[in-house]
């Protein structure tokens, strides 16, 4: 009789999130050979094949997309199972501090979930800007940064949830002229996107004239759609009433949302908080933006 093996499940997801073996590997304690044969390895007992094995298209087949169904539950619940029966409970207090963006219902889940796995572990959370999260990291004001940050400014330490694109866009129906200071609808001062786009030296001649400034990313997106202006924004808040205009703006950098430890990054608790939400997070592709 045909059996799952669980850490070939958790390579297959793992393929999934990352976009492919190479990823997959990079962010796994495996080479890619080692990716591959385990993938070749749950083909074989399983008797389909999981990968599709070609440019262009989708990365798993059919059988691997109802398969990856099953992976990710029952990944996440073996794992449970083994932290609700460890024999070594955790204590504590976290500090989290996270973006706007990503307080959904979604990493209340999780969060919720690693609550009741612990239920000694006291985690206390505030939404700050990812700048004022890395200045509070640094000063050891909290232990865990859930936050944005360009892939160039990526540290080797960070765990990386998922990639986005960023975009400059605008109303369908609002006219854009060149010729003349465009309006910009900004994040407040302490958003990175705001400052690499007042700072490029690459914007169009009339540059931008600032005419709102929000923290929320949903406000942002709805003065957007109210025709106000030009703005940034990620790759998730796109909606069809949107127009992309990158064309007429400078490239922007590659997005990425990352889990960044504090001092005491070694500490049990935090290391295993830190854990249950990159887990979470990669099983749901990334987080769903809240309404």
């Amino acid at each position: 009789m045909s059996k799952l093996d669980i850490e070939a499940l958790r390579t297959l997801c793992a393929i999934v999130d990352h976009g492919g073996i190479t990823r997959a590997a990079e962010n796994l304690p495996l080479s890619q050979s080692a990716v591959s044969h385990k993938i070749k390895r749950l083909e074989d007992n399983i008797g389909c094949s999981l990968l599709a094995r070609h440019s262009g298209g989708p990365l798993l087949t059919r059988d691997g997309e109802r398969l990856l169904s099953y992976a990710r539950r029952l990944c996440a619940l073996h794992d449970e199972a083994l932290q609700s029966l460890s024999k070594q409970p955790l204590s504590g207090n976290i500090r989290l501090g996270m973006t706007e963006d990503v307080t959904s219902s979604d990493l209340s889940l999780i969060l919720g979930r690693f609550t009741r796995l612990q239920p000694d572990v006291s985690v206390r959370t505030h939404v700050k800007q990812s700048t004022i999260l890395q200045k509070e990291l640094a000063q050891g004001e909290i232990d865990i940064s859930m936050m944005q940050v360009f892939s160039s400014e990526m540290k080797s330490s960070d765990i990386l949830l998922f990639r986005d694109s960023l975009h400059w866009v605008k109303d369908i129906d609002m006219e854009l002229r060149l010729d003349q200071p465009v309006p910009f609808l900004a994040y407040d001062d302490d958003c990175f996107f705001k400052h690499w786009a007042m700072e490029d030296g690459n914007l169009p001649a009339s540059g931008l004239e600032i005419v709102l400034q929000c923290a929320s990313s949903a406000g942002i997106a709805s003065a957007v759609r109210a025709g106000l202006g030009v703005s940034l924004l990620p790759g998730r808040y796109l909606t069809d009433e949107m127009q992309i205009i990158d064309e007429a703006f400078p490239p922007t950098p590659e997005l990425c949302y990352v889990l960044r430890l504090g001092h005491n990054a070694n500490s049990r608790h935090i290391q295993s908080l830190a854990n249950e939400i990159a887990k979470g997070v990669k099983s749901r592709v990334e987080l769903q933006v809240a309404s």
